[in-house]
């Protein structure tokens, strides 16, 4: 907008005072916190390009694939766009004829976004295999498995992969959750394993969390790297957790925002609060999309350890038993039809909630927007802080990189370390702190977060302490 009023002033007046409006613009704008978050966000996307000195990627000149849903379909056509013939493996014919369908489905859509030409998605189909036979991937250099959320099935399928890859093939896992230390035990060269977590839908998103486990070989993590530059994402190494980076902080987010729920928040007014503040989508508009079936099925792997003081609401598994399952059943948090195709909240969802609340015992209160912003930011920032406290981050850079370009932070308020540092890390334990008269459990603050809001330092000083 300021460059179309410097256009207009010049077209206007003469063009000395055009050019001083544009540079009085320029100046006022250069002098502004967004300015600020957009050059940080630049420079990490380039030191996160940066090839570092270590062992040279292995050649991967042929990638496989087993799994052809979305995620599976998704992946394929990422690595078909970058150059890179693909055999994708599924259980039997009619799941390879309906990848293959998928697969195609997603290039059209690269054709009428005027991404590829027609002639080139024909090109692009030809280096394609689907297959029902697993043995298709014996020359492949480098097999993602992006298969169904189970270790029992995902360990299934690398025992399967050790005994059909070639020697020094990579074996990838796109799991979001589970162990790659685990995967990895169930082949006889876990060196040769990493994960390799692609973000919905695949071909689309730039993310890509590298995640090494405690046997993954120096050159197979350079490869992942290498790959990922192929393949035009933005590549953040991660350690293995439940989670990993972001899926770990998407959890700590979506038990804050419950929690508030619970306590007396709409769903509704917690989605329109955080979309105001920035985020791409609320979210339980996001697990709509994701699927209410993914959080259902992560509670129930979790609950046999949960400790008990954990505050769990029961009305996700309710909607759930229902069989709203969000966009995909036309129901989930919100209505999806004709008349909402991007949805419209739901009544009934309220009414589930109220009952739960009755059923607690739970007095409901009200919450302001800025409330629910500042918890749910504390939320974020105090379990980043934990992450780079285990190191399974290297850099608060990293982790701002994973929520900009995987989860829809705004990119304008530099990623939620960036953001921390920008209005206090002192403000965000004193949230912590009040937050935790209501639930001591939860809202115990990170040490790193305690440490660094006491001597006063920033994320960006943790940045900057890396050799160049």
């Amino acid at each position: 907008m300021a460059a179309i009023d410097a256009a207009l002033t010049g077209l206007e007046g003469d063009f000395d005072a055009g050019l001083a409006f544009e540079r009085a613009q320029f100046m006022a704008m250069l002098d502004t916190p967004q300015r600020a978050a957009l050059i940080h966000v630049f420079q990490a996307e380039r030191r996160a390009a940066r090839v570092l000195d270590g062992p040279a990627a292995r050649p991967v000149e042929h990638i496989g694939i087993v799994g052809g849903g979305t995620m599976g379909a998704g992946i394929a056509t990422a690595c078909l766009l970058a150059g890179l013939p693909v055999t994708l493996a599924e259980r039997d014919d009619s799941a390879a004829s309906r990848a293959r369908d998928t697969v195609t489905d997603m290039l059209a859509g690269s054709v009428k976004r005027g991404k590829i030409t027609a002639v080139r998605r024909d090109a692009l189909l030809e280096s394609f295999t689907a297959t029902s036979k697993t043995a298709a991937l014996a020359s492949a250099d480098l097999v993602i498995e992006a298969v169904f959320e189970s270790m029992e099935v995902k360990a299934e399928v690398f025992a399967t992969l050790d005994r059909v890859c070639k020697p020094g093939a990579i074996l990838a896992t796109n799991t979001s959750y589970l162990d790659v230390n685990a995967i990895a035990a169930a082949t006889s060269r876990p060196g040769d394993v990493l994960g390799l977590h692609f973000f919905s839908p695949a071909h689309v998103m730039r993310l890509l969390e590298v995640v090494v486990a405690d046997a993954t070989k120096p050159d197979v993590v350079a490869t992942g790297f290498d790959l990922a530059r192929r393949l035009r994402k933005v590549a953040v190494r991660a350690g293995v957790c439940d989670g990993f980076i972001g899926n770990r902080i998407l959890s700590r987010t979506r038990a804050a925002v419950d929690h508030m729920v619970l306590d007396g928040a709409s769903p509704f007014q917690v989605d329109r609060a955080l979309v105001a503040f920035g985020l791409a989508m609320g979210p339980f508009a996001v697990a709509d999309l994701a699927g209410l079936d993914i959080g259902y099925m992560t509670r129930q792997r979790k609950a046999p350890t949960r400790d008990p003081r954990e505050r769990v609401p029961e009305w996700g598994d309710r909607l759930h038993d229902m069989g709203r399952l969000g966009r995909k059943t036309v129901r989930g948090h919100y209505i999806y039809d004709a008349d909402s195709p991007k949805g419209r909240p739901d009544p009934e969802v309220e009414a589930l909630i109220e009952a739960e609340r009755a059923a607690r015992g739970i007095t409901p209160r009200d919450f302001d927007d800025a409330q629910i912003v500042d918890r749910y930011m504390a939320a974020m920032i105090d379990e980043a802080a934990r992450i780079l406290d285990e190191g399974i981050a290297a850099h608060p850079r990293d982790i701002d990189l994973v929520l900009i370009h995987g989860y829809g932070f705004p990119r304008w308020r530099g990623g939620p370390m960036h953001h921390a540092d920008r209005i206090g890390l002192d403000q965000i334990l004193e949230t912590i702190t009040t937050a935790a008269s209501e639930d001591a459990f939860f809202w115990s603050p990170a040490p790193l977060l305690a440490r660094m809001a006491a001597d006063g330092s920033t994320f960006d000083t943790l940045n900057r302490k890396e050799a160049p």
